[in-house]
């Protein structure tokens, strides 16, 4: 009898959380800005090449138990950075277009959740010789898990663009190499 009990209240917690995942957001958008002391194109340069990207960005940083993959033009669409981490999951990261201002990647994540978001990046002369760098992420919440989650998602999210962005700013101001030529 106590079993019946359990598996009752069992079942009707996970209708509980069905319900309530049914009114929670189904998508989510972040944005952060930083003001880095370098020109707009040196930033955009440490941006659109994986091969400087994974220098700074937070989710992918090496680990023993990572392997990954860059392929295609640095700063071209198409350039390709994949990745299976244990502690972060499956996904990769590819670039959709750039242009003089803007860099657009598409995030797709296989594991632990499988979705696909939007990563805009906007560059913007600001003083002399500083840009300000904006980075946008948005993306669908599945229903029901990626819903339920979404608030520890999100917090995660501003938690990881902040430090990003920090690291972006340190990467850029303390590079002492020469500025490469832009291809778009």
């Amino acid at each position: 009898m106590t079993f019946l009990y359990i598996l009752g209240a069992l079942v009707v917690v996970i209708v509980l959380l069905l319900i309530i995942a049914l009114f929670l957001p189904d998508g989510y958008f972040i944005e952060k800005s930083a003001i880095i002391k370098k020109p707009c194109g040196f930033v955009m340069d440490k941006v659109a090449d994986f091969h400087n990207h994974i220098q700074w960005n937070p989710w992918h940083k090496k680990s023993a138990n990572s392997e990954s993959n860059i392929t295609g033009l640095a700063k071209r669409p198409g350039h390709k950075y994949s990745w299976k981490e244990t502690n972060i999951g499956t996904g990769s990261l590819t670039l959709r277009d750039i242009d003089d201002k803007h860099i657009h990647f598409d995030f797709e994540f296989i594991r632990p959740l499988k979705t696909i978001a939007r990563d805009n990046w906007l560059f913007e002369e600001w003083g002399t010789d500083e840009t300000k760098v904006t980075w946008q992420n948005s993306g669908m919440l599945p229903y029901p898990m990626g819903r339920l989650m979404g608030y520890m998602i999100h917090k995660n999210l501003n938690r990881q663009f902040t430090e990003g962005l920090k690291n972006l700013k340190k990467f850029c101001e303390l590079y002492e190499g020469t500025i490469p030529v832009r291809h778009f």
